[in-house]
C-alpha cells in the first residue's frame, strides 16, 4: 500500500508541474537521493523533483474494539485490525540551476497547499484501497536538517518535508469465523 500511495502522490504532483510549466516529460521521480555508497546524487534525479521516503511511523490512535465484523445475525468474523501509518516524505529540487530548483520547490509547496487532502472526490485516480491521503508540511530545525542530510550522505539541496497521514494497511484474511449457538 505504501508504494501505491507514493506512486499516486508522485504522479499527481508530476502532472501538476508538467501542466504548470508546460513540460513534455516527467519531472518528478520517486527515488533515494544518493545512489549506493558513492555519496553522490543519482543521475536519474538530475533536474527533477525527487520524492524520498525518510520515515515511517505507526499512528497510535486506533478505534476501540473493531476486531469483530458481523457476518449475519448469528455470527461474526475475527479479522486483523488495519494499521495506520504516517510517512515522512522529503521533496528535493535536484536541479543544476539553483533558481530553477527554487521555482520547482515553490510550485510543489503551492500544489500541496492547495491540495493538502487527496480523496476519491478530488482525485479520480486514487488507488483502490486508499480513501484519503493528507499531506501536512513538517518543520524541522537546523540541527535536525543537518542530521538528516548527513545520514543520507548528501549535501543539502532545496527541499521540504511533508507528513503523509493515515495510510491504512490491512492484513488480508480472516483470523477466525465464529457462529455462536443461540
Amino acid at each position: 500500500m505504501i508504494n501505491k500511495a507514493l506512486i499516486f502522490v508522485k504522479n499527481t504532483l508530476d502532472q501538476n508541474l508538467r501542466n504548470n510549466f508546460e513540460l513534455n516529460e516527467s519531472v518528478v521521480v520517486l527515488n533515494s537521493l544518493v545512489s549506493g555508497n558513492e555519496e553522490k546524487i543519482s543521475k536519474i534525479n538530475q533536474n527533477k523533483m525527487v520524492i524520498s521516503l525518510i520515515n515511517v511511523e505507526q499512528e497510535i490512535q486506533q478505534p476501540f474494539n473493531t476486531r469483530h465484523n458481523s457476518v449475519n445475525k448469528t455470527g461474526y468474523t475475527d479479522v486483523n485490525q488495519a494499521v495506520n501509518f504516517n510517512l515522512d516524505l522529503l521533496f528535493t529540487a535536484c536541479f543544476d540551476d539553483y533558481e530553477e530548483a527554487l521555482k520547482f520547490l515553490t510550485a510543489t509547496i503551492s500544489y500541496f497547499r492547495a491540495n493538502s487532502s487527496l480523496t476519491s472526490s478530488n482525485s479520480s485516480n486514487i488507488p483502490q484501497g486508499i480513501s484519503k491521503l493528507e499531506l501536512d508540511m513538517k518543520t524541522i530545525n537546523y540541527n535536525e536538517t543537518d542530521s538528516l542530510w548527513s545520514a543520507m550522505g548528501a549535501k543539502y539541496q532545496p527541499s521540504i518535508i511533508y507528513k503523509l497521514r493515515l495510510l491504512s494497511v490491512q492484513a488480508s484474511g480472516i483470523v477466525k469465523l465464529a457462529n455462536p449457538k443461540i
